[in-house]
């Protein structure tokens, strides 16, 4: 059964009729009801190719005992009433974008029975065109195909079929914040899985060689998966997960500066992106100017612009407040000034009172003070476990380096807490943490005293019986470099290391912003771990799209 006759519709049901789909058992509607033998209105040669010989007349009279309804036309062309009435077990395309032609809770609510696909990303069984297209067309190319026939069509679909079957990886698991697995609710793959780059093309390809679509067969086949495996970017597919798990997550993020322009822009895309809400704390003339002044004045209506001035709550944060610091030499002015006053501090404490999901801050100040300012509201400090862990992104590779942000000369159980952070913030960027103690001598040689603590550090490590892989003290040659790891094969790394723990914070920020600077690595972070908030503190030569990043860390709660 489907509803709408244009040119995708047509498609999808010579495709189903290639397939093995019998001609009598497809029925087709339009606007105008069932496309039957016989029908004079509104015909033309391609819905003349698909009438049937039926009595059915109506959208409404086909779907009465239908096992399989195909919707490629307008929002609310089903009712649950022609739900109810198709055969056990339905499984339902509703596929009309934006609005699908049924919502899969509204199928639900009288058929629980069904099998529900539409095109939105918000509900299971997403059916979207990048699944297949940009892989069809690759290993179309490939082979230099004449042309994309039927039989590389329905090897792109067995493709897919076959690979929702599969085992899913746990960075797809992560991006949608549950478990997958074939069944009611997944049934198709989701568009980020890494596997359809290496998947797809080969059964395409093939397809076109056994029809003689190709004009240049690949001869080695287990090449071409190898070399399509080595062109996914997994920084990329990192990057697009952490984006569908803030948009699932729909985080109310404060951002804490709105009298800077990036920090504006930022707020601003977050919520048109569908992140999430944007609190902005400031006033609102001012943010309202500065909007204004790079041409996005019509953002003002959208943002929530909140500050001390505006609340109710100004005498709950404060009291709050007090009672944290009263024995720290506050007094009840003190207390007013910075709860009043003090952005950063006023942010926190929305945070801490559930008056917001995620925090982001730092873009306008030094971040040694702004942790200053955040520590009298949370406790931000290294003797409470905080770490800060920067991500460095570079050539499809992505490395943790850690402590960049609080402890400025940690011991041996320091940086055990900060390998362990490190292997936490790893694990929620979807890595298998692989961890290296590195310093300038390897495994004891040369000896230094300052290089002790990096040596001393794995065996506590091994002392509190951790569940990943670490080592050390190596060079970072040795922890980076597989060729070099086999000169020690008593090592314990089963790759290159993907957490460097520092000796100190200096040397930790100067390894970043050398490869910043030197080799164009994209920086993420310092990603604040180890608080029992949803922090996120940036740098003053942040960009509105870095700022960003950290808000869609933060709505993640990465760390």
């Amino acid at each position: 059964m489907l509803n709408g006759a244009g040119a995708a519709g047509i498609a999808c049901l010579e495709l189903l009729k290639s397939m093995g789909a019998r001609h009598e058992n497809c029925l087709m509607c339009d606007t105008k009801g069932v496309i039957f033998q016989g029908r004079t209105e509104g015909m033309n040669q391609w819905k003349s190719a698909h009438a049937v010989k039926t009595e059915l007349r109506s959208l409404e009279e086909a779907m009465r005992g239908a096992d399989v309804f195909l919707g490629v036309s307008a929002k609310g062309a089903v009712t649950q009433e022609m739900v109810a009435s198709m055969a056990d077990n339905p499984v339902i395309f509703a596929m009309a974008n934006p609005d699908p032609e049924i919502t899969p809770e509204d199928a639900h609510a009288v058929r629980p029975d069904a099998i529900v696909a539409t095109g939105r990303s918000d509900y299971p069984n997403q059916v979207n065109n990048v699944l297949g297209f940009p892989y069809l067309f690759r290993g179309a190319l490939d082979v230099h195909a004449r042309a994309i026939n039927d039989e590389m069509k329905i090897a792109c679909a067995e493709a897919l079929a076959k690979l929702a079957r599969l085992d899913v990886p746990d960075e797809v698991a992560m991006a949608y914040g549950r478990k997958l697995t074939f069944g009611r609710d997944y049934i198709i793959p989701t568009p980020f899985d890494p596997r359809l780059i290496h998947v797809i093309p080969p059964a395409v390809a093939r397809a076109g060689m056994e029809t003689g679509a190709a004009r240049r067969p690949i001869v080695d086949m287990d090449a071409y998966e190898l070399s399509l495996k080595s062109r996914m970017d997994p920084t990329a597919s990192i990057l697009r997960g952490l984006n569908a798990r803030a948009r699932n997550a729909q985080a109310r993020m404060i951002f804490a500066e709105g009298d800077d322009i990036r920090v504006l822009r930022a707020a601003v895309q977050y919520q048109r992106t569908g992140l999430g809400k944007a609190l902005v704390v400031g006033r609102d003339e001012d943010v309202k100017a500065k909007l204004e002044g790079i041409g996005m004045g019509d953002a003002v209506r959208e943002l929530e612009v909140v500050n001390a001035a505006k609340t109710d709550k100004l005498d709950e944060y404060k009291a709050f407040l007090y009672r944290r610091l009263q024995r720290k030499g506050f007094d009840r002015h003190d207390i007013h000034r910075l709860a009043a006053r003090d952005r950063h501090v006023y942010s926190a404490l929305m945070l801490a009172h559930g008056h917001g999901d995620g925090l982001v801050t730092g873009a306008t100040r030094k971040s040694a003070h702004v942790m200053e300012l955040i520590n009298h509201v949370f406790d931000v400090d290294a003797e409470h476990g905080a770490v800060g862990i920067t991500a460095l992104l570079h050539k499809g590779r992505i490395v943790l380096i850690a402590d960049t942000l609080v402890h400025e000369w940690p011991d041996e159980e320091d940086l055990a807490n900060i390998a362990m952070r490190g292997a936490g913030v790893a694990r929620h960027l979807g890595l298998e943490p692989r961890v290296a103690f590195v310093s300038f001598s390897t495994f004891g040689y040369p000896r230094s005293e300052r290089a002790e603590k990096m040596h001393r550090a794995p065996k506590v490590l091994e002392r509190r019986g951790v569940d990943f892989e670490f080592e050390g003290e190596v060079t970072v040659d040795v922890a980076l470099n597989a060729r070099a790891q086999e000169s020690y094969p008593f090592q314990r790394l089963t790759g290159p290391a993907n957490v460097l723990v520092v000796p100190a914070r200096h040397s930790a920020s100067i390894s970043v912003k050398l490869m910043q600077e030197m080799a164009g690595a994209t920086v993420i972070g310092p990603i604040l771990s180890g608080v029992d908030a949803s922090i996120q503190i940036c740098s003053s030569n942040f960009t509105a799209s870095d700022i960003l990043n950290m808000a869609v860390l933060a709505a993640c709660k990465v760390g």
